[in-house]
């Protein structure tokens, strides 16, 4: 199994980490292989339109698995409700605008954000708009549940809230005891990958650092390709 962190735009890294992958496939060819990807594909970075294409060619050629992060939730939030450009922007909303051909302003007002939607519609490729719409909140196999930011303590993984699988921080990492599995996960940017006895977090901050990293997990050995 290959985890892979926040992209967040850096459709360069990703291909960085696409060709590490292949190369250890080919270094120990394996029966049966499976890519996670664990949300958060786009905003902040500068490429984040390339960064889907990318991930959609991947799942055409891999078996592949892309899971939903909080900024997916947010593009489709604001296509149906542009009064949020505000939050997104902040969250770097505007640089996945610019990826896709549109030009706003710094400060965008009520009028821009209604037209920015618009032209969004029109020029975000059906082939995006289905994959967003479609990604799933978990992927579950062996001991390890693979989740964008974390789960609720206390509460079984079927019935875990898309809020908490997408936004949790703290009441999930201050949680020292065992989960149901070991959760894999990304959200919260760490330094380096912080490999604790109930949760793995392998968000390295790629859009900041450079650093994309993928959780490599084989019977019980775990290694790490990184850019």
């Amino acid at each position: 199994m290959y985890a892979v962190g926040d992209v967040h735009g850096r459709a360069d890294l990703l291909e960085q980490i696409f060709a590490g992958i292949d190369a250890d496939l080919k270094s120990r060819p394996a029966d049966v292989t499976v890519e996670i990807f664990l949300g958060d594909y786009i905003d902040r970075g500068p490429a984040s339109s390339k960064v889907l294409d990318r991930l959609i060619d991947r799942r055409h050629s891999h078996p592949t698995f892309c899971l939903r992060g909080n900024h997916e939730a947010y593009i489709l939030e604001f296509l149906s409700d542009p009064t949020i450009i505000d939050e997104w922007s902040r969250y770097g909303g505007l640089e996945t605008l610019l990826s896709y051909g549109l030009a706003p302003s710094l400060n965008v007002d009520p009028e821009e954000s209604t037209r920015l939607a618009n032209a969004l519609k029109r020029a975000l490729p059906e082939k995006h708009r289905h994959f967003l719409s479609t990604l799933r909140t978990t992927f579950t196999c062996g001991d390890f549940c693979f989740v964008h930011a974390g789960v609720r303590p206390g509460i079984p993984l079927e019935q875990q809230r898309e809020e908490d699988l997408l936004w949790i921080r703290e009441d999930f990492l201050f949680h020292e005891e065992q989960f149901e599995k070991i959760i894999v996960h990304g959200h919260t940017p760490v330094i380096n990958p912080d490999i604790r006895p109930n949760r793995i977090n392998i968000d390295t901050g790629a859009f900041a650092t450079g650093r994309l990293t993928c959780l490599v997990l084989e019977g019980e050995t775990l290694a790490v390709i990184q850019t």
